[in-house]
């Protein structure tokens, strides 16, 4: 399919692009930016006047829900969700039902999300037999199934031994490991962040200690077998602090912070709204601006959705019984703008935290607008105010602690491997294109 897209603000720090021009796609690659190749005749003419022209984004944590929670989401769903949030490439974590640890379920996964020609899916699988902490996984079977890293998900592995020689495993064969730091026993019972909000409202609270305590652990064992060690969804100001100094000392060091901790504190979760029960929890006001630094100085490389739908039954219970976990996917685009407009960040460079970033972290070739790239590109109404409500948003969990707040910006269309598979609005200046149901 030939598609041009007219007259967008083409937006990709891959290449310090920002410039009006039109960019044409033949065979699912962009074959040109400004004037068309020779030969070129689009069969879709997309207006984006007045629009932003995007790469597709690159999300480092979704949980898709399959297999074994299709009752919470489906694959299908989600992938639908993505595309409506722009997100063309997403890394899952191993935590579903079985557990991501066979080349099988892999091999499956994959499959599946291949036949709804959506977003594409890059999972990670587990470090350990059943996310148990015992055994290691066959990592090298697991990567030939299409694993592009490996991952506890939020379980931890408590055995320093094993959590060591799961670092060695990777190291010698150039995995990464995503892995996020929390200490089980610490953390143990803990809904919200440990302080005023949790006193106060007689909930049992998760120390920053949890976090710091399991983070040096891991950036010590990282530093002494020389493993790639990517730090998922950070979220107090102490543990950007160890990663700062990790990165100094020279380690193989990255990390993410989740969108939902560079807007909340602990102070949202107002009168219990289990909405703002998230995992690792919001903490304060400090922690916050430390990570937003973070991003800003390098220290944080990415920022993911750590998007978690859960079922309304889940969190229509009382705050400490609910289930952990927002819907983010069709937010990361409008609320990683908000935040760079807040700290006033030219656009380029906040999309980079979910573009070429990501992609750099996965290993993958991915979230750019350069000319023989993959065609993965959004584009995306920066003018659209919405409301984010249930009846908006594609993805089967509407859980969501910004339900009911106003965002400016919409993603308009998605285009995955060169097909539109998403489309908010008329923009087919010619034949009307054949578009997935959303």
């Amino acid at each position: 399919m030939n598609i041009v897209i007219k007259q967008g603000r083409l937006i990709d720090a891959s290449q310090q692009l920002d410039t009006v021009q039109d960019i044409y796609i033949s065979e699912n690659k962009i074959v040109a930016i400004g004037e068309a190749p020779s030969g070129f005749k689009a069969e879709q003419t997309l207006d984006a006047h007045g629009k932003w022209v995007l790469p597709g984004l690159v999300d480092l944590c979704a949980r898709l829900r399959e297999p074994g929670s299709e009752y919470k989401a489906t694959l299908l769903s989600e992938l639908r969700a993505a595309m409506a949030g722009g997100v063309t490439s997403l890394a899952c974590p191993p935590d579903t039902d079985p557990v991501l640890d066979e080349p099988g379920l892999v091999e499956m996964l994959k499959h599946r999300a291949k036949s709804h020609a959506l977003a594409h899916v890059y999972p990670l699988g587990a470090v350990t037999r059943q996310l148990q902490g015992h055994l290691l996984t066959e990592m090298y079977a697991l990567t030939a199934a299409g694993c592009v890293g490996f991952s506890q998900a939020d379980t931890a592995i408590v055995d320093t031994q094993v959590l060591w020689r799961a670092f060695e495993y990777s190291a010698t064969f150039g995995y990464t490991l995503f892995m996020r730091a929390e200490d089980p026993y610490l953390a143990k019972n803990g809904v919200a962040h440990d302080g005023e909000v949790a006193s106060r409202l007689g909930l049992k609270g998760i120390p920053v200690a949890a976090e710091s305590i399991a983070l040096q652990t891991m950036l010590r064992i990282a530093q002494n077998t020389g493993a790639n060690l990517h730090i998922a969804r950070v979220s107090t100001a102490e543990s950007v602090e160890l990663i700062r100094q990790a990165k100094q000392a020279g380690g193989s060091i990255t990390a993410d912070v989740s969108i939902q901790h560079l807007h909340l504190t602990e102070m949202d979760i107002g009168f219990f709204d289990s909405m703002v029960h998230l995992k690792p929890p919001v903490r304060t006001q400090r922690d916050r601006d430390a990570l937003r630094a973070g991003l800003l100085d390098g220290t944080l490389d990415a920022i993911c959705s750590d998007h978690t739908p859960v079922d309304d039954d889940a969190k229509a219970v009382p705050f400490a019984e609910s289930h952990p976990g927002a819907s983010a996917l069709e937010l990361l685009l409008p609320l990683t703008l908000k935040w760079a407009a807040q700290a006033k960040l030219a656009p380029a460079q906040a999309l980079l935290k979910i573009t070429q970033a990501p992609a750099h972290i996965l290993g993958i070739s991915a979230g750019t607008l350069q000319v023989g790239a993959t065609a993965d590109v959004v584009i995306y109404d920066p003018e659209v105010e919405w409301r984010v409500e249930s009846r908006v948003l594609v993805s089967q969990g509407k859980n969501t602690p910004f339900l009911n707040q106003s965002l400016s910006g919409k993603v308009s269309a998605t285009i995955t491997s060169g097909e539109l598979v998403f489309q908010q609005e008329t923009l087919q200046l010619g034949v009307q294109p054949a578009i997935h149901a959303v």
